[in-house]
């Protein structure tokens, strides 16, 4: 299970980090329902995106609290779920994006609450 955990943790980091950069390079417009978020909110989001990112895989590095990992994974999914009230507030009818974000969310759910009370750091 600890093997499974840390695959996920780093899949899920990599994709952190990769939605962090994403964030820098595109404004929120280019999905259309997510256009309510203002740009400096948007541009903060990565660097919160950045900070979840390095939480997740720096308690491999030993010496680091491992409340980490849950932490950050809590985040990301706190913010797919924002952004899914954001995307059902907008009235988009396509719901692609949305069900994106809620499998992230249920992933990083499953990790924060797995490294939390199943097999904490």
């Amino acid at each position: 299970m600890n093997v499974f955990l840390w695959v996920l943790q780093i899949l899920l980091a990599l994709h952190t980090a990769m939605g962090a950069v994403w964030k820098l390079s595109n404004a929120a417009q280019t999905v259309p329902s997510l256009s309510a978020i203002p740009h400096p909110v948007w541009l903060g989001l990565s660097g919160v995106e950045i900070l979840c990112a390095v939480g997740l895989v720096l308690p491999a590095l030993g010496g680091v609290p491992g409340v980490l990992a849950p932490l950050g994974a809590a985040v990301v999914a706190a913010e797919m779920l924002a952004f899914t009230a954001v995307h059902l507030a907008s009235g988009d009818p396509n719901h692609g994006p949305m069900v994106y974000w809620l499998v992230v969310a249920v992933v990083c759910g499953f990790l924060a609450f797995a490294r939390a009370s199943l097999h904490p750091l």
